[in-house]
């Protein structure tokens, strides 16, 4: 792959991030929790992780040339989202609070996190419609898995990057200020609802 290809890439799915979403609401709620931020942000790119090895086995492709799966994908996607951001809003939690304990510890943290990313609509949008753009298919290059792993390498740095920094800020700032994070967290479950409820209604048009 060309190096340019790859810088262009690279600021482009940081520019999309960097975009608040689900992911930034569930490293946000994990960041006032205490130390599940690795644990959140972990998952979190492990989503992303089956959605590079399903791309580079080229199952991106048959998803991307099926409306009725990648519909179905979506919607379960954006009904998770509203389940997930619904729970937020019910049970918003306190700084520092051992909802670890309650939810499995580390490893249901790790989980959630995981499917989020795995359900979001907005990875979807990134294997299926932007980084096939920056495959190079001529013969001449890294064969096309390959490619569609190392791009998909990149964006988990990216995710991994933004998403421990925006947990670490969300703690370090508002740990010491309870109101003010639980009234983050809400506004991260809202964010999460809103987002799901959107993209049904969208698909119900």
């Amino acid at each position: 792959m060309e190096t340019g290809a790859l810088i262009s890439f690279l600021a482009i799915d940081l520019l999309l991030v960097c975009v608040p979403g689900a992911d930034w609401a569930y490293a946000i709620a994990a960041g006032l929790r205490g130390r599940s931020v690795a644990a959140a942000v972990s998952g979190l790119v492990a989503g992303y992780a089956l959605h590079t090895a399903l791309a580079a086995a080229g199952l991106a492709v048959l998803v991307a040339g099926s409306p009725v799966l990648l519909t179905a994908l979506t919607v379960a996607g954006a009904c998770y989202l509203v389940w997930l951001g619904w729970g937020v809003l019910r049970r918003p939690g306190v700084p520092g609070a051992d909802e670890e304990a309650v939810r499995g510890g580390s490893a249901g943290v790790f989980l959630r996190g995981a499917t989020i990313s795995g359900l979001n609509p907005k990875g979807l949008l990134l294997y299926l419609s932007v980084l096939p753009q920056f495959l190079t298919t001529d013969g001449h290059h890294l064969p096309v898995p390959v490619q569609t792993a190392t791009l998909g390498l990149l964006h988990m740095a990216c995710c991994a990057a933004v998403y421990l920094t925006v947990g670490a800020a969300a703690r370090a700032v508002l740990r010491a200020r309870p109101a003010a994070a639980r009234a983050v967290t809400r506004t991260s479950g809202a964010a999460m609802l809103g987002i799901g409820a959107f993209l049904l209604v969208q698909h119900a048009l």
